[in-house]
């Protein structure tokens, strides 16, 4: 019986060391403003349904998934986002689509400039002269295929 409750402790150990290591993870390499996600912009607001596109709004209620803290314009989002962070969560830690698959590198972003593809919020730099998801537009198939791949890197 000792040695059962022995190994079951050891596995919490293990299970929380795990978890703080994927935080600190996920702190190190999100793209995070004065440590909160997507400027502040609700993760939800990114998603509408019956408008052909979405137009995100700054949060004000904070909520901390992961190590990450977002902000939400509602209790409704900030419980729609608690059912399902991982489907509102931006893909590559918000940093560019684009320059992920291109290069593999954390670029920041507008977080007004987005694209849901396959029901993931992606989003892209723009400036005066450029604006990445006209080139990721393009070729969305392979640079999402290698965004994925180079994505995974950070992790290791």
């Amino acid at each position: 019986m000792k040695k059962v409750m022995l190994f079951l402790m050891l596995i919490a150990f293990a299970t929380q060391a795990q978890d703080g290591a994927n935080t600190a993870l996920r702190q190190k390499n999100f793209l995070l403003e004065k440590g909160i996600a997507l400027s502040g912009y609700d993760p939800v607001s990114y998603f509408s349904s019956g408008q052909k596109m979405a137009k995100p709004q700054k949060g004000k209620i904070a909520f901390n998934y992961g190590g990450v803290t977002y902000k939400f314009i509602s209790e409704a989002n900030l419980e729609t986002f608690k059912k399902m962070p991982v489907k509102y969560e931006p893909a590559y830690g918000g940093w560019c689509a684009y320059a992920m698959g291109a290069k593999g590198e954390k670029v920041e972003v507008d977080p007004e400039n987005f694209k849901i593809v396959n029901g993931t919020l992606n989003l892209f730099y723009r400036n005066f002269f450029s604006n990445t998801l006209d080139d990721w537009n393009k070729e969305e198939t392979k640079l999402k295929k290698q965004a994925d791949i180079n994505w995974t890197k950070f992790f290791k």
